[in-house]
Formats: structure tokens, sequence, C-alpha cells
């Protein structure tokens, strides 16, 4: 039997615990690592109905996005909304593991992927990152990424991709001092620090999932264009990809993403 130990392993390959940001919690973060898995669920973050959902397919792993807990906890108790999840979860076997800002930052990680589904070419990293032991010397890792337009396009036209590429039905958009978008940064979640290395790079726009509004600002000030396709959006493709890749990769375990979580912000 596949074992947990075995999935941490698979998965620190493809995104090595080095790339985690020094605030970040992830790795296994609930449960025995030497217990078997005959059932995996990814997700992007934990929730209520993520954790009934878990209990009724009689999952044996989460794999989540977003860290679970985040933040350290002096109790685990049914008196707070981590404690609470947490308790469920143990209470039926189900453990937790975690990538979050190591899966972004990976080789094929989200924003690459990002990248790739908006068909930019010379794809880099923002801020480029040291190579782990035992990865490819020639694997592209870093914080957020950034690449050229193989056509010059309108925000229009890009954003118009987008809504498709990521199934929404509306973006938020702060216009840049380009009319042609030929280069485009990335950064998927809560990115807005990535304006000033779009700005260095050059790039006329920064995709996005959200930021302040004082970064928007700070955007339309140094004339580079944001789009803003919401934190989940963002995000939450790749975790479909990532159990299809799971899924590839270890035959005997039964993978799927998340059928129960939704977009906890909706559109009037």
């Amino acid at each position: 039997m596949v074992t947990i130990a075995q999935i941490d392993e698979l998965l620190s390959r493809w995104a090595p615990g080095e790339l985690a940001e020094s605030w970040d919690n992830t790795g296994l973060l609930l449960g025995d690592r030497h217990a078997g898995v005959q059932r995996l669920m990814t997700c992007l973050t934990v929730t209520p109905a993520v954790v009934d959902e878990a209990i009724a397919r009689q999952i044996d792993l989460v794999v989540a996005h977003h860290p679970l807990p985040f933040r350290p906890l002096s109790q685990i108790t049914t008196d707070s909304y981590p404690g609470k999840l947490l308790w469920r979860l143990a209470t039926h076997h189900i453990a937790v593991f975690s990538l979050h800002t190591r899966y972004d930052s990976a080789a094929a990680g989200i924003n690459q992927q990002l990248a790739e589904k908006l068909g930019l070419d010379d794809i880099q990293p923002l801020e480029a990152s040291p190579t782990p032991p035992g990865q490819d010397a020639l694997a592209t890792l870093g914080r957020g990424r950034w690449g050229r337009c193989r056509l010059p396009q309108s925000i229009y036209e890009l954003a118009a991709h987008l809504k498709q590429l990521l199934q929404v039905k509306h973006l938020k958009f702060v216009p840049g001092g380009s009319d042609e978008i030929r280069s485009v940064a990335c950064g998927c979640g809560s990115a807005g620090e990535f304006i000033r290395d779009a700005q260095r790079l050059r790039c006329d726009l920064l995709v996005t999932g959200e930021a302040t509004f004082h970064t928007c600002l700070e955007a339309q000030a140094a004339g580079v264009g944001m789009v803003l396709t919401g934190h989940y959006p963002s995000e939450r493709f790749a975790m479909e990809s990532l159990a299809e890749r799971i899924q590839q990769q270890i035959g005997p375990l039964q993978v799927h993403c998340s059928q129960a979580e939704t977009d906890p912000i909706q559109w009037l």
C-alpha cells in the first residue's frame, strides 16, 4: 500500500520544501506519515464542506494548497474554527498535507501553469530561487512568473482570454500606461507585491488574484496595468491538475479534486 511518506516524497520532488516562504506552514500538518493511503483528495482550502466531503468519501489524505493550521495553535479544540476542522479530520483519521508557496514557485507550479495558460513565451520567474539539491539544475524555480505575449493584445482581449481559461464571468482591472500588452507578469493568490518586479522588468501588466486598493494605486502610478481574477480562480485550477498528475504517477490510488469547495466570494 502507498504511504503518506511516499506521497510526501513525490510532492517534495515536484515542489521542494526549500521553495516555501519563511512565514509559511507546509508539508504534513496532520496525520501519521507511515499510514497507508487508498483515497486522496486535493483542494484549494480545507473548509467545513471539504471536511464533510472527505468524511463521506472515506478519504485518507487531503492535499490542500492553503495550510491548516496556518498559524500555531496552543489548543486543538472545537472552540475555534481551525480547531474544529482539525478535530473532525483527526477523529476520522484523515491526514492533511499542504503545499502552498512551494507549489506557487515550483517548476510546474501554479504560476508556471498560469503563465503557460496565457500563452506567454520565454517564461521566467519574477524572483529566481536557488535550485535545491536533487533538482534539475535547469528547472525554472522562483516566485511569480513573467513572459512575452506572442502577439501584442489589448487588456480587453487578454481579459476575455482569462475569463474563458479560469471560467469566471467578471474581472477587475487597473488600466496601465500602454494600450498594447506585450509582456505579462503573473502571481497567483494575493501577489500585489510583485508590482515592483513587474515594473523592474518593464512588464505592461500584472495578473494576480487580488490586491489592496493602495497597491492598485501604486500600479497605476507606475504605469503597470493589473488584472485581478479573484483569489480562488487564480489557484483552484492547479489543484485539479495536481490531482490528475498524482493519479497518473500513482495508479493504485483513487484521486480526485474536491467537488464541494466553492469560491466564498460571489457577485450580486
